[in-house]
């Protein structure tokens, strides 16, 4: 009898894909806000339907700053390339509708404090962190083949390289997990939108030996992996053209790829006040910088929140079975070396700066991002970590 494989799965999209075109207008808004105000409290929502975007939520700025709001929404569309007519959304002549109106008073009240400690949730909530040492960058190898199948795609795709192709692409990457010590790509599957008429056999074939196997090799895996390109055949209507996109619904590619717990909150578009979006990162944080202490293999970290309040309702972890050091050693770690206060948080991963740009990370993930530096990923509180395990260990 053949034994069953170990498989996990996990799948990443590109900037072009409709959802992720909501959340880069989302955190394009939030940046803007931010640049001219840096205590604006921003939940900004989008909305793309073909050649049609509505702009909504509720955003308050103490200095009472005007963003262009259309600006905001042709620049994006811009960037990503959805530049002419056949696309479908052109940033030339799309309609854009801003329903944007003020944030509540009573949730504004709890985040109005003189002092940055004192400062409460946005929201409540629950947040999950996850690391594990299976990768360089502490993330899901899985979820991170993925990523970057779809951001070399793109790089390509704006360099001239990848030719015929169109913004909107898709990646999934399955891990064999049946040998621990022999991890292989056991299947990729890519769809590409590309233009019209063109040679398909050599479209899948670029795709394949100059996109699919570089990236395998660059994380060291195998390269004769099962592969599926564009399996319906024809992929040149997509984008927002294609099918209806909105913020927060990519929140699974977003984080881990389906390897961790998720809260539910999604990130774009939202400023560092909210705890779906400075939480998840601090619990990010925490587990990385405990797993690179080599406090466990695999760590998950779950903070939870009350709005208004300032400190959080409770912490919790998981080690998967893969640390010498029992649950209460590791909590007692995290309360004495991180301090989970929302404007601790801000304060610490200088989360309402000017110079801190939300758009760069609205696709490819917000963890484990080799192409962008942010201060959740840092591993500096891996000496201080070591030195409190031996403290409590003798």
């Amino acid at each position: 009898m053949s034994k069953e494989k170990i498989l996990f799965t996990s799948e990443s999209v590109s900037e072009g894909h409709p959802d992720k075109v909501c959340d880069r207008i989302a955190d394009r808004i939030l940046d803007a806000y931010l640049a001219k105000d840096h205590q604006s409290h921003v939940a900004c929502e989008v909305f793309a339907t073909g050649n049609f975007v509505l702009v909504g939520g509720e955003i308050t700025s103490p200095l009472n700053v005007d963003v262009d709001i259309e600006h905001e929404v042709k620049e994006a569309l811009k960037e990503i390339g959805y530049d002419r007519a056949e696309l479908g959304t052109d940033y030339h002549t799309v309609q854009i509708m801003n329903k944007i109106k003020k944030q509540s008073p009573d949730i504004n009240l709890g985040l109005s404090q003189p002092k940055m400690e004192d400062l409460g949730a946005g929201d409540q909530g629950i947040m999950f962190g996850y690391a594990t040492d299976e990768s360089d960058g502490y993330m899901p190898l899985a979820i991170s083949v993925a990523h970057k199948l779809v951001r070399e795609a793109t790089r390509q795709r704006k360099e001239g390289l990848f030719i015929h192709s169109r913004p909107d692409m898709k990646s999934q990457v399955t891990i064999d997990y049946t040998q621990p010590d022999n991890i292989r790509i056991d299947s990729i599957l890519m769809s590409c939108q590309h233009e019209p008429d063109i040679d398909m056999d050599a479209f899948r074939k670029y795709i394949h030996e100059q996109i699919m196997i570089p990236v395998a090799k660059s994380f060291h895996l195998n390269v004769d992996f099962k592969y599926y390109i564009n399996p319906t055949g024809s992929f040149v209507m997509g984008g927002p053209l294609a099918d209806t996109g909105l913020t927060g619904r990519k929140i699974i590619v977003d984080t881990y790829g389906g390897t961790a717990e998720h809260g539910g909150g999604s990130f774009s578009g939202k400023d560092a006040t909210k705890v779906d979006r400075s939480g998840a990162y601090m619990a990010r944080y925490i587990a990385k910088n405990l797993v690179a202490a080599g406090v466990a293999k695999r760590l998950l970290v779950q903070l939870s929140y009350g709005i208004g309040m300032n400190e959080p309702l409770s912490i919790g972890i998981k080690t998967y079975h893969t640390s010498r050091y029992d649950d209460e050693t590791i909590l007692s770690i995290i309360r004495q070396l991180f301090d989970c206060r929302p404007g601790m948080i801000i304060d610490k991963f200088h989360l309402d700066h000017p110079s801190f740009k939300y758009c760069s990370l609205s696709s490819y993930g917000h963890f484990g991002r080799p192409d962008v530096d942010v201060p959740w990923e840092h591993l500096d509180k891996v000496d201080e970590i070591q030195v409190a395990l031996k403290k409590q260990t003798k």
